[in-house]
């Protein structure tokens, strides 16, 4: 048995992450990030026992996101509770009978076999786990990041109060920057063009944090990406042609920031990002995330208006 294996099977990793056995992969994930966030190494750089758990939490996540994996953990975990119950049940009288002891040694060398088997297959299916991968792990880490990234903004933004030649604006730092793309594509085109949602993300993730990319399914050559910062969707802008056979058209969709070029006055604090009024109550992070959420859903709304439009 493998020494991964082995630190796996010592664990409980339905209790490890709070969820009963039969939860469903989007109730393993939700209870991953509950948990993770907690724990995470970002968060908690001076505690070890936190990175251990977070290590945990992520083989847990591992092995219960893969359906082949969490068969052969749920096949072990049944086997020993089944033994323990047995076992439970014996009495003194059934002790002392030598049938009853010579079939139960029968039945124990059987399970013995068994239990070998079970964890051979795990073994093999946390090897293939290994190789190929943990795209599942990747991503809901991603999300974790970008969570954290988020809630650090938000922080530093609070309570900031700006003035630029004694005009106050109050903050849009609800707005995501959003761009849309562009590119030739044939109506009969299966390939889109050649563009995918895959192959978008990749090409602009390497300006930064990509939150959502939406590939029109009714428009061909149509797409909106979602940033995290103004500052990659900026870099998106000016510096991404995408594939060399068919570029693509970069364009402002939403929170584009504003040129600010008038001089601020000495010991003002001036941004082209963030500027907030004193008059006005500062709004509090849960309302700005329901309005981005709210905002979020209003441009998927649009872009299938527009598709029906189009169409």
């Amino acid at each position: 048995m493998s020494g991964k294996a082995k630190e796996i099977l010592q664990m409980d990793l339905y209790g490890l992450l709070g969820i009963e056995s039969t939860a469903t992969t989007k109730e393993i994930k939700k209870a991953y990030r509950q948990k993770a966030l907690t724990c995470h190494p970002d968060k908690n750089p001076d505690n070890p026992k936190a990175a251990e758990l977070f290590h945990q939490l992520s083989q847990a996540l591992e092995v219960l996101t893969d359906a082949a994996a969490k068969a052969a953990y749920d096949k072990i975990c049944a086997a020993k509770k089944q033994a323990e119950e047995r076992t439970r049940k014996l009495d003194d009288k059934r002790k002392k009978i030598k049938l009853d002891l010579e079939a139960r040694e029968r039945r124990a060398e059987s399970e013995t076999q068994e239990e070998v088997q079970n964890t051979r297959t795990l073994e093999e299916e946390i090897a293939r786990l290994r190789e190929e991968g943990s795209r599942q792990l990747e991503e809901e880490q991603r999300l974790i990041r970008e969570q954290i990234q988020r809630e650090k903004e938000a922080q530093q933004t609070e309570g900031y109060t700006q003035r630029v030649s004694g005009v106050e604006r109050c903050s849009k730092s609800n707005v995501t920057p959003k761009l849309k793309l562009k590119w030739k594509c044939k109506k009969e085109d299966e390939t889109n063009g050649g563009y995918s949602q895959d192959i978008l993300f990749r090409l602009l993730q390497k300006y930064g944090d990509v939150l959502n990319v939406i590939v029109s399914n009714k428009k061909k050559g149509s797409a909106v990406v979602e940033f995290a910062t103004v500052r990659a969707a900026e870099l998106a802008v000016k510096n991404e042609c995408g594939l060399s056979e068919n570029p693509l058209k970069i364009a402002w969709l939403e929170g584009q920031p504003a040129v600010v070029t008038t001089a601020a006055q000495p010991g003002q604090f001036v941004s082209s990002q963030y500027s907030l009024t004193n008059e006005r109550d500062y709004e509090s992070v849960v309302m700005m995330k329901m309005r981005q959420a709210a905002e979020r859903q209003k441009l998927i709304e649009q872009m299938q208006r527009d598709d029906d439009e189009d169409s």
